[in-house]
């Protein structure tokens, strides 16, 4: 296990950044003119996406993973990584054991999406298939045990920094703005990007969107402690953690403003239009946020300057288009 003690503060994001970037593409930004967009937020709003889904792997969680790795001992690295994941967070794991010449053993949920599954053994990855998100992290330490040292998807201090790198990056592309909106499923990208945008710009709002059916923050936020939930349905798999943790939900607590829910429903408006109006293929979580932008948010949004982070993209086109054909009411 990695030591993740809490502390962590704005040069350590800058120097894990200088780490980072041998590996890791310093992804676009691009500024969204939309009528829609216009008649949701005002004809003053500014709309701007992190186009994360261009990073390599397909995701976010190639930054957390990285700087996960690139603090294990010599021995720790020797040994391989394992993971636990829906698909993403494995995919990562494979790439960065694959950067540093070693192995991965991860455990993803059966039914994963299928480009995912691909992906991660075109990296090397060996696969192992739990029935469920709770069954999966008991099987991850059974692989732990054996001598794998784990790379934890969403929660410790690594992972925090890696993604509060993302943050950085943003708002360096970006001057001025008033709010980002990012998905949230265990909290490992909001807790590092909040943090990174509340220190540099504290009067910046940043806002977690969850689906329905897997509202772990959610709950955590009202109750005021990590929560659990027994059971995940939604399409946006990937954001899908049964539980948040005490690390990442402290970070979250401390410097993300709120978290609000979509449907599935205002998920796939926002696929279909990502897909009409920026040219984008995204895997459902890449579209929690601008469904939220254009449902719960719109008010609090009204004719500001937005941040929109879209963190992933990896999906197969026949469960792609399944999606964006069904009923959406």
């Amino acid at each position: 296990m990695i030591n993740n003690k809490i502390d962590f503060n704005l040069n350590d994001v800058r120097v894990a950044y200088d780490k980072l970037k041998n590996y890791v593409v310093k992804t676009p930004v691009h500024r969204c003119y939309n009528p829609l967009i216009e008649k949701h937020l005002g004809n003053q709003a500014e709309l701007y996406f992190k186009l994360e889904l261009l990073q390599r792997t397909g995701t976010f969680k190639a930054r957390g993973a990285l700087n996960s790795a690139l603090n294990c001992t010599p021995e720790q690295i020797q040994h391989g990584f394992t993971a636990v994941s829906a698909g993403n967070h494995a995919i990562a794991t494979a790439f960065v054991a694959q950067m540093m010449e070693t192995t991965a053993k991860v455990v993803m949920i059966k039914g994963a999406n299928p480009l995912r599954v691909d992906k991660c053994r075109q990296y090397g990855g060996e696969i192992v298939f739990a029935d469920d998100a709770h069954k999966a992290f008991d099987l991850v330490k059974q692989i732990e045990s054996s001598g794998y040292t784990f790379l934890h998807p969403f929660d410790g201090r690594s992972v925090s920094i890696g993604t509060a790198t993302l943050g950085l990056e943003f708002i360096e592309q970006v001057v001025g703005l008033d709010a980002i909106v990012l998905a949230v499923g265990g909290g490992g990208l909001a807790s590092g990007v909040s943090m990174v945008v509340k220190t540099i710009l504290p009067d910046c709002r940043v806002y977690g969107v969850e689906p329905e059916g897997a509202d772990t923050m959610y709950r955590s936020f009202k109750s005021g402690r990590p929560e659990t939930v027994d059971q995940v349905t939604t399409i946006a798999d990937s954001l899908g953690a049964p539980y948040v943790l005490p690390y990442s939900f402290s970070l979250c607590r401390k410097y993300v403003n709120k978290v609000v829910l979509v449907n599935e429903t205002e998920i796939k408006k926002a696929m279909s239009m990502m897909l009409s109006d920026l040219h984008l293929m995204v895997e459902p979580a890449g579209a929690v946020a601008l469904a939220a932008v254009l449902n719960p948010l719109k008010q609090e949004l009204k004719n500001k300057k937005v941040g929109v982070i879209v963190c992933g993209s990896n999906i197969d086109l026949n469960t792609y288009l399944d999606h964006i054909r069904s009923p959406l009411s």
